[in-house]
């Protein structure tokens, strides 16, 4: 997002307002707590600032979000607007990882200005400020003798505001992705509340022991005790960060390796990941299955890596000594990732995607059930990308003809629910590939196009590598579909 589209900066532009309008009362009125105001907005800019710095020998890795405890706490102790301008110091020096840089700070900051108002707003609603304290109490001035806040209500407006923190958040999230990204708005929206509702209401939890702690007779050192384990927890959480950027960078570094060997097929294994994870979403797979899934597409062709490069690359016709060289390739690909345990179900993904539901495929001749499930998946997103991407040997087709062969080989190469699954999620969502071959590089629609006809295959001669008419009897239902099986994709 180096350049953002000018609906991107309007929207940007109106949160920045909004958060200007939620802080001005904090810098007009003459009751705001500025002690409290200054001691929370260092505290906040401090636990930013700290992601940036050395921590025990490593920084911590980009992507950790940002420590909110500080900013709920705020929430409780404070006013909206005063709660509001608490968040602006740390969200404006936040780290960011793309540019434009100041932009993004601008928009970090706007943002958790507010969520912080709004969350603000809901606790004062339900009574949070009376039940947490009486007036003068805390921040603002002496903690009355014998005063006990009122649990468990507390907790009631304390939850009431951690929601509407994530709501304002992922609601603003969702609209910046739609107008700089230009994504769908469902797309844009998709799952955000549901990754970030539990992780806001924790650490709601964490910022309301804070504002408890603040207002009792212990004061500010107790509260800042409260922070302790929640930083803990949250430097346990940037080591998973880091593991897990280690896992992304090894399958990078694998998946390049593959395109500069088999310059013809560069960014298929990303394409088939992607159509993988359509696949296993539609069979409503649990979200870490689908990582795992579109992981194994990616890498379904790294054993690549051990076929001669002369036979990957050649322009002519593969004998059938080739051919058998070439089918070892998921056996290769599974002796170089069996080590490496982060990818569990992947890894039988790799070696029994070119396995048949009639049992004819390779290299163990498996058939139906016996196929894992994951292999399955992968074996139409394979096909699926074939046949819509341009080769050195064919030409790509178009979507609705490529589901339509994918449904004519149902039931005797690949698992009918998976192709009635991709076929689903490709009526729902169209066919976006991430990357295209140099040749090939669009979006391809979902609706059927006036070069199908509705027809299928009926009127296109299925043409393997060597350019001619397949004549196979009924093991090979069609060349055009078994292309990626004997040629390298």
């Amino acid at each position: 997002m180096r350049v953002l589209p000018p609906m991107a900066r309007g929207y940007i532009l109106c949160a920045v307002v909004a958060a200007g309008a939620c802080v001005t009362p904090a810098l007009t009125g003459g009751r705001t707590p500025w002690a409290a105001v200054a001691l929370l907005s260092l505290l906040h800019l401090g636990c930013e600032l700290v992601k940036v710095c050395p921590l025990l020998g490593r920084r911590v890795p980009e992507g950790i979000g940002t420590f909110l405890p500080v900013l709920l706490a705020a929430v409780f102790l404070l006013p909206p607007s005063a709660a509001a301008l608490v968040a602006l110091p740390g969200g404006l020096a936040g780290t960011v990882a793309q540019r434009p840089a100041r932009v993004r700070r601008v928009w970090h900051g706007a943002r958790q200005a507010l969520a912080s108002w709004a969350a603000g707003q809901a606790y004062g609603l339900l009574r949070g400020p009376a039940a947490l304290g009486p007036p003068g109490s805390g921040p603002q001035g002496p903690v009355p003798p014998g005063w006990v806040a009122d649990f468990p209500y507390l907790l009631l407006p304390a939850a009431a505001a951690a929601v509407a923190f994530c709501l304002v958040l992922t609601a603003l999230d969702g609209g910046v992705l739609a107008t700089a990204e230009r994504r769908p708005a469902a797309a844009a929206w998709r799952g955000l509340l549901a990754r970030s509702l539990a992780p806001h209401c924790v650490h709601g939890l964490a910022g309301l022991m804070m504002a408890v702690m603040w207002r009792s007779p212990y004061g500010l050192p107790a509260a800042l005790l409260v922070l302790l384990p929640m930083y803990i927890s949250c430097w346990v959480f940037a080591q998973y960060h880091r593991e897990r950027a280690a896992h992304r960078a090894t399958i990078r570094a694998l998946v390049q390796a593959v395109d500069i060997k088999d310059r013809y097929t560069r960014g298929h294994s990303e394409r088939v990941g992607q159509a993988s994870a359509m696949i296993a979403r539609e069979l409503g797979m649990a979200d870490d299955r689908l990582e795992v899934v579109r992981i194994a597409g990616i890498l379904h062709d790294v054993g690549k890596l051990g076929v001669p490069t002369r036979l990957l690359r050649k322009d002519g016709p593969l004998t059938p000594q080739e051919r058998r060289i070439i089918e070892l390739h998921p056996e290769y690909g599974h002796e170089m990732v069996r080590g490496i345990g982060f990818l569990g179900e992947a890894r039988a993904a790799i070696l029994h995607h070119h396995e048949r539901i009639d049992g004819s495929g390779y290299p163990y001749g498996l058939t139906g059930e016996q196929i894992p499930v994951l292999a399955r998946v992968v074996a139409v997103a394979d096909a699926f990308d074939a046949m819509t991407s341009t080769r050195s040997y064919s030409r790509a087709r178009p979507v609705p003809t490529a589901l339509a062969e994918l449904e004519r080989c149902a039931g005797v190469q690949f698992d009918p629910a998976m192709v009635l699954a991709l076929t689903e999620a490709v009526a729902r969502h169209g066919w976006h590939p991430v990357v295209t071959s140099d040749e090939d590089l669009q979006v391809i629609p979902a609706a059927p196009g006036p070069a199908d006809g509705g027809t299928g295959l009926a009127g296109l001669p299925a043409q393997g590598r060597e350019g001619a008419p397949s004549e196979e009897g009924p093991r090979v239902v069609s060349q055009l579909c078994l292309i990626h099986i004997y040629e390298p994709t």
